[in-house]
């Protein structure tokens, strides 16, 4: 058996697990697929390259998903990997960073399809109440080369070198089984994405461990596939459910309604903004229900 076991998450695949599986099978760990109740031939592409899969009858939500990937697998390390994500080189880097004193895992960097480093994505720091609230309000958008916002994404971390980090992505994230047992796996109120990896970050560095990132682990990554399958309604209402639910959890109760007002207060612009943009209503629609339940956190708390 492999030190390295594989855990790739799937839901309406199809198109993009081919090649993921191609570099995965490359590597030599063992692989599981979980996919969330997938309506395509995810599964038939899947089941043609041999791979073990789990397919469920409905949609887990992504952490549901990948603990029952960890159940599977008996690895000491293993790596979280999305179904957009082509492994370019050896995990054996990532695997060493793992084994470091007091690591918990380490993240590699992650390529677009021109080979240009997603800085400001593979690598961030752990979102404060500040980081959220500047996001729903816009300013991150309008201003991102504000303070708050480049020390969130670490846009001045050279990529070059090894870094200790606070949260690699995780679209290409090796933990150690140890100490994912010790946390008990991702949390499942993060349904159905979204904001369960930050979450697990968070709980990593309240237990002492620490993270790396590692330049020369790497992956051609396109992202966000999954979500362009989701009606704009839902998308929004599961983010923002999903950053308040975090926020919740970690935040002092004043920085948590600061960030439900921030959200409440940004609904409305953006709802205004892109209603106008796209000479639909819809928007409006959608970040009305996000506001209203953004409020019912402020006044009510979690």
């Amino acid at each position: 058996m492999s030190d390295i076991g594989i855990i790739i998450v799937t839901y309406n695949s199809s198109a993009e697990i081919g090649a993921c599986l191609e570099a995965a099978l490359a590597t030599g760990a063992e692989i599981v697929v979980v996919d969330n109740a997938s309506q395509d031939g995810t599964i038939a592409e899947v089941a043609r390259r041999g791979v073990r899969f789990v397919a469920n009858s409905e949609n887990r939500g992504f952490a549901g998903a990948v603990n029952q990937g960890f159940a599977e697998l008996k690895n000491p390390f293993v790596l979280l990997l999305n179904p957009d994500a082509v492994i370019q080189s050896s995990l054996e880097p990532l695997r060493l960073a793992c084994e470091l004193p007091g690591s918990a895992g380490a993240g590699g960097q992650l390529v677009d399809a021109t080979g240009q480093a997603q800085v400001g994505f593979m690598v961030r720091r752990l979102p404060t109440a500040a980081v959220l609230a500047l996001e729903a309000l816009l300013l991150n958008r309008i201003w991102p080369g504000n303070p708050v916002n480049r020390r969130y994404r670490c846009l001045g971390l050279d990529i070059s070198s090894r870094s200790t980090v606070e949260q690699p992505a995780g679209a290409f994230f090796m933990v150690r089984r140890a100490v994912w047992q010790e946390l008990g796996g991702l949390d499942e109120n993060f349904y159905p994405l979204w904001f369960e990896d930050v979450d697990f970050c968070r709980r990593i560095q309240d237990r002492g461990f620490c993270l790396y990132y590692i330049p020369e682990a790497v992956a051609k990554h396109t992202g966000g596939h999954s979500v362009t399958h989701l009606p704009l309604e839902m998308r929004l209402i599961y983010w923002y459910r999903s950053l308040l639910r975090y926020s919740a959890k970690h935040f002092r109760p004043f920085a948590f309604r600061a960030v439900c007002l921030a959200v409440v207060t940004g609904s409305f612009l953006r709802g205004i903004a892109e209603s106008a943009s796209n000479r639909s209503f819809k928007p409006m629609l959608a970040y009305g229900k996000v506001a209203g339940f953004a409020a019912r956190c402020l006044f009510c708390g979690s």
